[in-house]
């Protein structure tokens, strides 16, 4: 139940039951070839299509996206057991990012005047290529278009390798690129092995590389591009830090601790996974969010009142099930939960852990699944210490109605991302990406549009 690939094709298994719902045979060497070549073809005449133009067929693709969600959300929903109310909710938000970067994304390319002394300079953004994208199942399109549309209003072609688990998604996003009428070779997908990635990131048609997925395939994916002499963005693992204060709005915390540790199944990078709450108010704050987390409704993902479905994959769930019995060995207090769920499907129990340590493997490691562990801090500045004592650093999350302190406290954590009485969101306003072994590189604002660009300098009439 554990396999998602085999020698000859990518497999979709329905977390929810078991059952297989899709098979694809992985691409030949020319298969692989074509595509490549597609994608350099297309990008010699989309860099040279007007922004404008562009941008118009980014408000084509949100209208695909609309059209087709509910086929969309439902093949995300059996692929990889997201609630079918999220699952709705990425593909509006997926068509909500297209129609911002078409309305935002063109003055980002602008040229930008420099003061030199004699001449005229300008910086100019260059679009670099064809970029292949290595992408994980946990948001089959969000994941996918975060990157991608920023990289298409740019003038780059984009060429995906999506997780084996989610290739059927991964061919409907395809067939709304399709019917938004994206010229041939702007988005590619290619159905690849390992060696395939390998082959496609060493082609020298691949102008760049972004991998979203664990730290391993980032070092991998990394190296492999490094010895290519190409840019990569990697967005990795994260163990967030969600600090609750003793003069927090509680009820607001907790109501947002929920959120931010339970959407997706607890299968997200940048989630609350440590909660780090101040001693005054743990022992409240623990009750409220047990209760809390008492009330969310796990099971059939297809039904539209629940929060918790499945895991992804049955492996996953065995990894995050040995995590959490080396949690209990270690000493943590188990409030709730704590097992594998019992009955078909791959579910886990919503688990909450107290009395969590800084040596405990759920405060060391990152848990990708419904678990959350209650750290207690003596003060602000503990709360501090044990937020930076992480190798990742993605994002971090802090509660308190002393917002003077918390930008103080901004300034000295090691994250990417700091959310004030607010839990984190990728959104296109703002930058989205880690620093440590969370990953390099930005995707989203307009950081995410020159991420893949080359800043050309134009300087005249130098003397």
């Amino acid at each position: 139940m554990t396999q998602v690939s085999s020698l000859t094709h990518a497999i979709s298994i329905n977390p929810a039951n078991g059952e297989q719902i899709g098979h694809y045979p992985f691409e030949s060497a020319s298969a692989l070839d074509a595509a490549l070549s597609r994608a350099a073809a297309g990008y010699r005449a989309w860099r040279s299509k007007p922004v404008d133009q562009r941008s118009q067929l980014l408000i084509a693709l949100a209208g695909a996206l609309r059209g087709n969600a509910a086929a969309m959300a439902n093949m995300i929903t059996l692929e990889m057991g997201k609630p079918i109310t999220q699952a709705r909710g990425e593909i509006e938000k997926c068509a909500q990012l297209c129609e911002w970067y078409a309305e935002h994304g063109p003055a980002m390319l602008s040229a930008e005047p420099t003061l030199v002394e004699g001449g005229k300079a300008r910086i100019e953004y260059r679009p670099l290529g064809p970029i292949l994208a290595v992408m994980p199942w946990n948001f089959p399109i969000w994941q996918v278009l975060r990157g991608a549309v920023p990289a298409l209003i740019a003038g780059n072609t984009y060429v995906l390798k999506h997780a084996p688990n989610v290739m059927g998604s991964a061919y409907l996003l395809h067939e709304a690129f399709k019917q938004a009428d994206f010229p041939e070779g702007v988005f590619e997908v290619i159905n690849v092995t390992p060696d395939g990635v390998s082959t496609a990131i060493a082609d020298p048609r691949i102008a760049a590389v972004t991998l979203t997925g664990s730290v391993r395939a980032g070092m991998a994916i990394g190296a492999q591009a490094g010895v290519a002499l190409k840019k990569c963005v990697l967005e990795l693992g994260g163990s967030d830090p969600f600090i609750v204060l003793n003069d927090a709005d509680l009820d607001e915390a907790v109501k947002a601790a929920v959120i931010g540790r339970y959407q997706n199944t607890g299968q997200v990078c940048a989630a609350a996974k440590r909660l780090i709450v101040e001693q005054g108010i743990v022992e409240e704050f623990t009750r409220k969010f047990v209760e809390a987390t008492r009330k969310l409704v796990v099971g059939d993902p297809l039904a539209g009142d629940t929060y918790i479905g499945p895991m992804a994959r049955f492996d996953l769930r065995d990894e995050l099930d040995q995590q959490v019995r080396d949690t209990l060995e270690e000493g943590a207090t188990l409030l709730m939960g704590g097992k594998k769920a019992e009955g078909p499907g791959n579910f886990y129990e919503p688990t909450v852990f107290g009395d969590v340590t800084d040596q405990m493997t759920s405060f060391k490691q990152e848990l990708f699944g419904p678990v959350a562990s209650i750290i207690t801090a003596r003060d602000a500045a503990h709360a501090l210490a044990l937020a930076n004592d992480s190798e990742f650093g993605l994002a971090s999350t802090i509660y308190t109605r002393n917002v003077e302190l918390a930008e103080q406290m901004a300034d000295e954590l090691e994250t990417g991302g700091v959310f004030i009485n607010g839990y984190c969101a990728s959104d296109p306003r703002v930058t989205f990406g880690g620093v440590k072994k969370s990953g390099f590189g930005r995707e989203l604002s307009h950081f995410g549009v020159r991420e893949f660009c080359n800043a050309q300098t134009v300087w005249l009439d130098r003397r």
